[in-house]
């Protein structure tokens, strides 16, 4: 009997004439390595962390972070399928391979991605006996500068449970400088974009004469306090026109700002030009860009002064090089985003210790007290962040590892452990 013809579509699409996929490689016995599974699991921070360990049919066994965990960690447990028997020393293709697969997957597949590939660094870092900054180069420096995110001068469950007229005040955003920089911290960074008493409409992102001078005053006090030595950030989230922006980064041009960040909506690149165009004051944006193509089309327009990619959703530390050397070639410095658990912080303090161009890195979990509990290093001793800084690990791989018990209380209500 004739057989059936098989009308199902290829994995991808069209004619999978290009398959990244490779099925067996030529390797010494030590090499030959071949992942086995993908697990996940989710802590619950000040966001939800997802953890992605991969496991291979050796002792080793590598972990990575993912952002904004919920969607990207269930595409990062579908992908298993893809990447059984795959070798996972080949970062690069195995990156390229799930980019083939899954072209146009956007953000949510771009943080999957990362969280895979920098496992496959850890576990390539174990396999060598190399600290992850060694397959990315070597590193220009041993120590990290972080800029704590201070959010609107209180935690963002106090703002949320009070009248925001009582809590962001110009008192407050002072109060809260001098605890960041007495804990350490030589820079730093505040949300601008705070509730205000003014009139505000919130569709047409305007703010008024009265909104403005609100924001001046809350900069103006955070100078006064703490000087000008300290390298002091302010964030919009995107939240405002051209116009808004414009006036509001005048006004704030006296005060010596290291950036201000996200003034406009991320898919208005015009706008973006204009603002960074009209400030005598350095703009920032980037998190919201996941590939170095994209990158490269901010960088050559214009559109920002400092680049703010993040290393738990660009797709990888290879991607992030690549996007690090990118701006490199537009003379524009990277100051990273990151709201990530210790796992997604050292990931990124081993890229950032690899390339030339790099300022500063966010932390996010200043309300989170455990938090540099969560890691501990595999060489050596002390906290993964102290006094404003991360000295980069040098055991294998990323160089840390979770702590079983602490993670373990902290596990959202539908994941397990998995370390």
């Amino acid at each position: 009997m004739e057989d059936k013809p098989d009308y199902r579509i290829p994995q991808g699409g069209g004619v999978p004439w290009r398959d990244m996929g490779v099925e067996e490689t030529h390797r010494p016995p030590e090499r030959d390595i071949k992942i086995t599974d993908i697990k996940t699991m989710a802590i619950a921070g000040n966001f939800t962390w997802g953890i992605v360990k991969v496991e291979t049919d050796t002792e080793h066994y590598g972990i990575g972070e993912t952002f904004r965990a919920e969607a990207a960690l269930d595409m990062a447990g579908r992908l298993a399928v893809d990447l059984e028997g795959e070798n996972p020393l080949d970062t690069d293709r195995i990156v390229e391979l799930l980019n083939q697969r899954y072209t146009g997957c956007g953000r949510i597949g771009q943080a999957a991605f990362t969280a895979i590939e920098t496992a496959c660094y850890d576990l390539k870092g174990k396999v060598f006996d190399v600290p992850v900054y060694e397959l990315l180069g070597g590193k220009y420096r041993d120590e990290i500068t972080i800029y704590c995110d201070t959010h609107g001068g209180a935690s963002l469950g106090e703002a949320e449970a009070h009248d925001p007229r009582e809590v962001y005040t110009p008192e407050s955003y002072a109060r809260a400088a001098r605890e960041v920089v007495d804990e350490g911290f030589e820079a730093l960074k505040f949300d601008l974009d705070v509730p205000t008493h003014a009139k505000y409409d919130e569709a047409n992102r305007r703010m008024d004469n009265e909104a403005i001078e609100h924001k001046v005053q809350l900069v103006e006090a955070v100078r006064d306090e703490i000087g000008y030595d300290v390298d002091l950030g302010m964030d919009l989230h995107w939240n405002f026109t051209t116009e808004t922006a414009i006036r509001l980064g005048k006004k704030l041009e006296a005060y010596d700002l290291a950036w201000l960040e996200d003034p406009v909506p991320p898919e208005k690149l015009d706008a973006q030009r204009r603002v960074t165009e009209a400030l005598d004051l350095p703009v920032l944006t980037g998190e919201n860009l996941v590939t170095p193509a994209q990158f490269n089309k901010y960088a050559r327009e214009g559109a920002f002064d400092i680049a703010a990619p993040d290393v738990n959703k660009c797709g990888g530390l290879g991607e992030m090089k690549k996007i690090a050397t990118i701006c490199d070639l537009y003379g524009i410095p990277i100051a990273s985003h990151n709201i990530s658990s210790p796992i997604g912080t050292v990931a990124g303090a081993h890229l950032s210790a690899a390339v030339p161009n790099f300022l500063c890195m966010e932390w996010h979990s200043r309300d989170v007290p455990w938090w540099n509990e969560l890691a501990v290093r595999t060489h050596g001793s002390g906290p993964i962040l102290e006094n404003g800084s991360i000295d980069v690990p040098e055991g294998p791989g990323l160089g840390v590892e979770i702590d079983r018990d602490l993670a373990e209380q902290h596990l959202t209500d539908d994941s397990e452990l998995i370390v």
